[in-house]
């Protein structure tokens, strides 16, 4: 059986990575900072999908959590076949009115966490010939807007360059980029979401097996849904002048209140 070590596990897009790995068979490694929460979910997949369930509690955005992380993806004896780099937030405001303190803290858990994990995981994966590497990003990556689309963007950037560095090494990194999910994320970053339209709301289940399938297909880039797929495709032939414009209407009106 192989092994999967997951971060950001017990909400959201990680839990349902969570779901779907322990029903194919996956052993896992469960990250996060709430160890109650981790031993519960830990327990329950286990009780119903008879795989093995690790729990690593650590804080992503401490040099501390990250290390742990790094040290349990190296660990050559209890190797890791596949990393789900999910971890992440978002800050309530818009730049100059959101501390540092939380943006440079984004920023630890987005860029720094990614990068150390993604090159633990890559280091052992590439000794062994084989694994995969998912780094969750979001479709804000493409929009000029923010600190949080800045650091997705790096994400995807980092990921795309890495999979070509590795190509032919067995090991496959893919960004996956989805648009607005139904997760705790929105509550966490205390986001009102009622003036988004229905339309734009992804299933994260659904969103998953689509991220899968992407990955198996070999590539490095997911959008996993059709719709954002055709949004992106718009955003990528219009002037950058013009969809930062759009980009800022469009955070006034979905955007945070």
């Amino acid at each position: 059986m192989t092994t999967a070590l997951i971060t950001g596990s017990t909400a959201g897009i990680g839990a349902a990575f969570a779901r779907r790995l322990a029903s194919d068979g996956h052993n896992l490694v469960l990250v996060a900072r709430d160890t109650k929460r981790l031993g519960e979910q830990a327990t329950e997949l286990h009780d119903r999908h008879g795989i093995e369930a690790e729990v690593l509690t650590a804080d992503l955005a401490t040099d501390d959590g990250i290390e742990a992380v790094a040290a349990r993806l190296s660990d050559r004896k209890n190797a890791v076949d596949l990393l789900i780099n999910n971890a992440g937030f978002a800050n309530k405001g818009v730049y100059l009115d959101v501390p540092m303190e939380d943006e440079l803290k984004m920023l630890k858990v987005h860029c720094e966490a990614v990068l150390r994990l993604t090159s633990a995981a890559t280091e052992a994966m590439r000794a062994r010939g084989r694994g995969g590497v998912v780094n969750v990003a979001s479709v804000a990556a493409f929009l000029p807007r923010g600190t949080y689309g800045a650091s997705k963007a790096w994400v995807v950037q980092f990921t795309q360059g890495a999979a070509k560095d590795l190509a032919g090494s067995g090991v496959r990194l893919m960004a996956l980029c989805p648009g607005f999910v139904r997760t705790e994320f929105h509550e966490r970053a205390g986001m009102g979401t009622d003036n988004i339209p229905n339309w734009m709301w992804l299933d994260a289940d659904k969103l998953v097996t689509s991220a899968l399938a992407d990955l198996a297909r070999g590539k490095s880039l997911s959008i996993p849904d059709p719709r954002y797929k055709a949004m992106m495709g718009v955003v990528k032939v219009t002037p950058r002048g013009l969809l930062g414009g759009l980009s800022s209407k469009t955070g006034r009106k979905y955007g945070p209140k």
